[in-house]
């Protein structure tokens, strides 16, 4: 179904975001991708038709530089060109990452923190304020496609939210079009997506006609109750807060002895008729909460 397309999908309705109360900087980083160019892209009609789509990824090749597909028995072709001008891109600015300028990136590690102290580019994303977490995951879902767990900030989602941030000019049209040519690429493995915005490239060809169109969840779209909910929940992940490291605790096993099938003589511990025991220990993982700093109590049988 072409619905799978859309499982780690995430559209944003900028209208309803900006209207978010008592958390600038979540409302400051929607702002920076508005800013950025991306509201065109990442706000665009967020329809889906599911037969039509499905075509498209049988059927699209990748041509001198142009994404061509069959769709409703009608050729249709994409240009770099069409892309930017359908959703508002930007043609100038980076078109490598690497580029970005390496101060603000120093800069961004500190900035994104959720404790103010600096971490490595690739961390895990609850590390990161929740604006920034919640950047990230719009990039890995939206712009990357990046594929699997969502809970690690990769190299270059955490560049692309530093030239975000910082108003660093980046080419999202030479961008995006090449993720989107990577798609329709066959030998290599890279993650459906795009679903909302091939819809409306798709709906934008008058010598195509489209079948039933149907609405994106709810969820997979960002409004105000969505990102609170979002904020909400990452609140509570948080409370909880297991570390990963491992902690070694031994527990007492009482192993009974069998008894002799032999009569033994009478001993002197007279009033006893308790079985001779073996107490071996064994070491177990235990996941230590980090809300607290206290040491596993042994735990002893008789």
């Amino acid at each position: 179904m072409a619905s799978s397309f859309i499982s780690n999908a995430l559209q944003i309705n900028f209208d309803s975001v900006f209207w978010i109360q008592d958390n600038e900087g979540m409302v400051n980083m929607f702002k920076a991708n508005e800013a950025s160019g991306l509201r065109g892209f990442l706000g665009c009609q967020s329809v889906l038709y599911e037969q039509e789509l499905a075509q498209f990824f049988d059927t699209t090749i990748v041509q001198d530089g142009d994404i061509t597909c069959a769709v409703s028995g009608k050729y249709v072709t994409i240009s770099e060109s069409r892309f930017a001008s359908v959703f508002n891109l930007p043609t100038d600015g980076l078109t490598d990452l690497s580029e970005v300028p390496n101060h603000l990136v120093m800069q961004a590690r500190t900035v994104f923190a959720i404790f103010g102290k600096p971490f490595s580019y690739s961390c895990k994303n609850r590390l990161l304020k929740y604006e920034f977490r919640l950047l990230n995951d719009i990039l890995a879902k939206s712009v990357t496609m990046k594929a699997g767990s969502f809970d690690a900030v990769t190299h270059e989602q955490f560049l692309m939210m530093t030239t975000i941030h910082f108003g660093v000019k980046i080419n999202w049209s030479k961008i995006l079009f090449e993720v989107l040519k990577e798609m329709a690429d066959r030998t290599i493995k890279r993650a459906k997506g795009f679903a909302a915005q091939i819809c409306v490239l798709l709906k934008g060809d008058p010598a195509v006609t489209l079948g039933e169109a149907k609405t994106f969840p709810t969820l997979k779209i960002l409004s105000d109750n969505t990102v609170n909910t979002y904020i909400a929940t990452n609140k509570t992940i948080d409370a909880h807060g297991e570390t990963d490291e491992p902690e070694v605790a031994k527990v007492a096993i009482v192993k009974r002895k069998s008894a002799s099938k032999k009569k033994s003589a009478p001993t002197n511990t007279k009033g006893t008729d308790e079985e001779p025991m073996e107490v071996v220990e064994k070491t177990v993982l235990k996941k230590r909460s980090a809300s607290t700093g206290d040491e596993p109590a042994v735990t002893k049988k008789k």
